[in-house]
This record gives C-alpha cells, sequence and structure tokens, in this order.
C-alpha cells in the first residue's frame, strides 16, 4: 500500500539522515519543512518535499491521496516511562495528600505502591489486559505512538510474571513499539519489613531468572530511595540485570539525593528517571556518562514536589528525555500534550525542546532510535496529524487540549 500526504502545513522533525540523539543546544533545532508533501510505502517513509516540487506519479495504482491542508504531521510522542498495567485506582490517596499526609506517610500506612500491589493480586490477567488496552488507546489517539511499560505492582514472582505477560499480549495485540521493564525492586513487601536485602535476593535469584527464561522483559528497573532501596542494592540489581542482558531503566533522586547516580553512570545504566533533586556532582557524573536523563514534570505537578532542573541540564550539554510516568498513585496522566506543556511552563524550555525531549531522544531511552521518533527516509510511518492550528508550538500553548486530529500506525490511520 502507497500513500501520499499532500499541502502538509508544516513536516515536524523531518530529516535526510536523522540524528540518533540530540544533546544540548541541538535540542532546540527542530527543522519543519513548511508546505510539504510525505510519501509512505509499505508502513515506512519514503520520501519528502515540498509541494513546490510535487512529485511526478508513474504508477497511481494502489496510491491513496491524503490532503492534509491546514495540518502539521509530525512523529509521534514517545513514552519511555509507564506504568500502564496496573489494578483500580488510588483517588483516597489523592485527598489525604490534600488533607496534608505526605507521599511517604501514606506508604507508611500500607498506601502507595503496596495498595496497588495488593489490588493488582486479587485482579484477573484478563481484566488487567483490558484495562491497560483501553488506557493505551487513549494515549495513543492523542499521539502517543510507543511505550515503556513497568512491572512492580505485583512484589511475587507470581504477580509480577502476570503482569509482564499482560506487557507481552498488549506487544502483540498493539502494533505500536512497546518495550517491557522488570521492576520488583518497586517496593519492599510486607512480608520482608526490617530485611530488604532478602527482597533483594530474591529478585536476583528467583525472580530474574524465570523472568529472563520466559524472555518477557526488556529492560530492569529499581526504585533507588530513601525508605526503598539503597545505592548499593540497586547496583546489586542493575548488576544481577546485566547478566541476563537487561540494560537498567532506574528510578533515582524522585525525593532525596543518596550519591547513586555516579556510580549509575559508572555501571552504564541506559537512563536514570526522576532526577527532581540533583546534586552539582550528579550533574557532572550525568555529563561525563552516556546515560539518558529522564524528566518526568506529571509526577511533580501531581504531587508538588520540585521540577527536574531541566534547564540546567540542557544548559549542561545533557540529552533530556521527558515522559509521563503514568501511575495511579503520583502522576495519573497519560498525555503527553500535558507533559510538552509543564515542560514549556514550568521547566522554562522552549516548545521545540520538550518535543524532541519526547520523541527523537525517548527513542533512544527505549532503544528504537533508526526506527522512530523523527520523519526520514526509512523510518516507520507512526505520525500525528494535528488540527487546522496557528503554529506547531499551539500545541504547549493550548494546555489542557487535545489538538491531535488523527493518527498513522505504520501508514495506516487509526
Amino acid at each position: 500500500m502507497k500513500m501520499l500526504i499532500k499541502n502538509i502545513r508544516g513536516l515536524v522533525s523531518c530529516y535526510e539522515q536523522a540524528p540518533s540523539l540530540l544533546k544540548g543546544s541541538e535540542l532546540a533545532g527542530l527543522p519543519i519543512l513548511e508546505d510539504a508533501w510525505l510519501a509512505i510505502e509499505e508502513g515506512r517513509i519514503a520520501d519528502f518535499g515540498s509541494m513546490a516540487d510535487w512529485p511526478g506519479i508513474n504508477d497511481w495504482r494502489d496510491l491513496e491521496v491524503y490532503d492534509a491542508t491546514g495540518a502539521y504531521l509530525a512523529p509521534g510522542y514517545i513514552d519511555s516511562h509507564t506504568h500502564m498495567v496496573h489494578a483500580g485506582s488510588r483517588e483516597s490517596e489523592f485527598v489525604d495528600r490534600i488533607n496534608g499526609l505526605t507521599y511517604a506517610e501514606i506508604a507508611e500506612r500500607g498506601g502507595g505502591i503496596l495498595n496497588s500491589a495488593a489490588k493488582l493480586a486479587d485482579t484477573p490477567e484478563e481484566v488487567l489486559f483490558e484495562e491497560a488496552h483501553n488506557r493505551m488507546r487513549r494515549a495513543m489517539a492523542a499521539g502517543t505512538l510507543a511505550f515503556e511499560i513497568k512491572s512492580g505492582y505485583g512484589l511475587t514472582l507470581e504477580a509480577e510474571l502476570k503482569m509482564l505477560r499482560v506487557i507481552d499480549r498488549l506487544k502483540r495485540t498493539l502494533a505500536v513499539p512497546l518495550k517491557a521493564t522488570f521492576l520488583g525492586a518497586h517496593a519492599i513487601p510486607m512480608r520482608f519489613k526490617g530485611d530488604a536485602q532478602a527482597y533483594v535476593n530474591e529478585i536476583i535469584h528467583t525472580m530474574l531468572p524465570a523472568i529472563a527464561d520466559e524472555k518477557l522483559a526488556d529492560f530492569i528497573d529499581v526504585f533507588c530511595e530513601t525508605g526503598y532501596f539503597s545505592v548499593e542494592q540497586t547496583c546489586q540489581i542493575v548488576e544481577a540485570g546485566a547478566r541476563y542482558n537487561l540494560p537498567a531503566k532506574v528510578h533515582i533522586n524522585q525525593f532525596t539525593t543518596l550519591d547513586g547516580v555516579k556510580p549509575l553512570c559508572d555501571l552504564g545504566v541506559l537512563s536514570l528517571d526522576h532526577l527532581e533533586v540533583l546534586s552539582p556532582d550528579d550533574l557532572e557524573a550525568l555529563k561525563n556518562s552516556n546515560t539518558l536523563p529522564v524528566a518526568l514534570p506529571g509526577c511533580s505537578f501531581f504531587l508538588g514536589i520540585p521540577y527536574t532542573p531541566a534547564r540546567l541540564m540542557i544548559d549542561a550539554g545533557l540529552p533530556l528525555v521527558l515522559a509521563t510516568d503514568y501511575n495511579p498513585g503520583s502522576a495519573p496522566s497519560w498525555n503527553m500534550n500535558t507533559v510538552q506543556s509543564l515542560a514549556c511552563t514550568q521547566m522554562h524550555l522552549s516548545p521545540s525542546e520538550a518535543f524532541n525531549a519526547s520523541t527523537l531522544n525517548a527513542a533512544a531511552a527505549m532503544q528504537i532510535e533508526g526506527e522512530v521518533g523523527c520523519i526520514a527516509p526509512g523510518y516507520t510511518a507512526n505520525l500525528m496529524l494535528t488540527e487546522s492550528i496557528p503554529s506547531f508550538d499551539f500545541l504547549p500553548y493550548s494546555f489542557g487540549d487535545n489538538n491531535i486530529a488523527k493518527v498513522m500506525v505504520a501508514g495506516q490511520w487509526l
């Protein structure tokens, strides 16, 4: 099947030869070809150009022509940090926080991650799949066309396997790129209270071999934070994951800095996510590594905690990534359009910087660079078409709105 999209107001993030990553000041550059056309063949981008050079078509058979007058065509968002599979919701904790309880106090009472784990244990796999599938279809309609999904609401081998099997089924059901992350080290279960190392040993010696045997994970993750897993324990789990060829994506510095950034960068982790609290030494360690910093502004907004110092990171030459952190407790929004607005208004990014951090750089955080994340010959045609809007900067400007008219996955409109 061949498609030709014409009269595109602006073809966004288009390259003849795409970069694999944008660092520092490079993030401000967002190529937009005005009054453009795009050719798609067999689900991939074949060519593009200006309407002034409208291509002569030798073979019109099996060719669909779509008129995009007034609209921008852009690569879909890539959400490299989500918890899309979970049971139920936690709005009661939302009310608790309004009434003055902190995230830590709610967790100490058995809320937070342990609350979600209790609900998930009692929820059938089919229900988990249907609920996650519905969430993801809604996110796709709003422009997100690649996802990373973590386990971590199981905290037992059986429940973690259940979550990862649901993620695997989502991979096979949805046509978009999807990666699974094993996050058994999300919280310390009550049965291991006072002996976190015993649970770390269970993750390493019992959970990891079983998950690797079923080939259910692409990455491994740990919540490295006060009251959860120490830097030493995090490094143990990261090193164990590496023995099973699972790159690490680590939650770190959400509430406190534990001097864990440098040792994890030294281990070569793929990304460090959250980083709301950042010391000068942490920043220096990131600058001297290939580890990607991932900011999650939806979590900062919802919990009322500091935002990741993204402006500082970009000015230091780092390859910033943005993601939603969608989860039922601290960031119950899968909308990447909202992330764009928060990045601009609260983190002082330009719209171009925010978009690049949510597409091209986010592809690198999922190890799918060269496949999606921009518009270039040979890339998969996972694209979003806007409404008729005055400029591409209108997307983050019109916060709370959805100006995505339709999306395309592998050359097919959904």
